[in-house]
């Protein structure tokens, strides 16, 4: 009967992280067979050993994944360790590390983070060939004439792979003189590919916020908040 690490079985039945399961085991809260255990790296056969949290069973399964939508403030990583900045889950319900972002945001960026435990959700949400617009309000400082969007609209290169073009286009003036609002359409996300394109147009940003991803949008939420979503929309 094939064995598993304690810490990734208790992960697996939905009630931590690893990190948080192996901090559950040293703190002595779990028993096996009876005894308790320390070491999280005690391996357990799942059909057949009797593994307890605080003295009571562990649940036969899972709970169903969960997705969040958040709004990304300013100033905060997309990891779960953050060094000296601040990360995204300490934003999150009990800090749960166990949702995976659907595509990231540098810390200088803000606006719609899809985070979840569906793994197929998350690959789909991320991957090129499924397509998922993700869509950015940009707000630059420059001369934003046809030459620029032209720049902005063009193929870039990034890690040596060769973008899709870009849809850009003009939304109006921004919040101080001289500053444009623009909105860039993405359909894949190479690292930081809207400030790249503004800087080879010329163009310095000010603040970047992305505002969907997919069908899914910021909707009611202010910075730092976040909801419950739904379905493979």
């Amino acid at each position: 009967m094939q064995s598993v690490p304690l810490t990734r079985f208790l992960a697996a039945r939905g009630l931590a992280s690893r990190r948080r399961a192996a901090d559950l085991v040293r703190a002595g809260r779990v028993r096996v067979g009876g005894a308790v255990v320390t070491e999280p790296g005690r391996r357990v056969a799942p059909e057949a050993d009797d593994v307890q949290l605080d003295g009571r069973p562990l649940p036969a399964r899972p709970p169903p994944p969960r997705t969040l939508a958040l709004y990304k403030p300013r100033g905060y990583v997309c990891s779960t360790r953050g060094q000296s900045a601040r990360t995204v889950y300490a934003l999150l319900p009990e800090g749960d590390a166990r949702l995976v972002p659907a595509g990231r945001l540098d810390k200088d960026s803000e606006g719609l983070l899809i985070l979840s435990g569906d793994g197929e959700l998350v690959n789909r949400l991320t991957h090129p060939r499924y397509g998922h617009a993700k869509t950015y309000r940009v707000t630059v400082s420059g001369a934003v004439d046809d030459r620029a969007l032209a720049a902005l609209r063009a193929p870039l290169t990034i890690d040596g792979y060769r973008t899709r073009p870009a849809e850009a286009v003009v939304r109006g003036a921004g919040d101080k003189p001289g500053r444009t609002v623009l909105e860039f359409v993405l359909r894949e996300g190479r690292n930081q590919q809207v400030r790249r394109l503004c800087r080879r147009a010329g163009l310095t940003v000010h603040r970047l916020v992305r505002t969907a991803v997919g069908n899914y949008t910021l909707k009611g939420l202010k910075p730092g908040q976040w909801r419950e979503v739904t379905g493979r929309r």
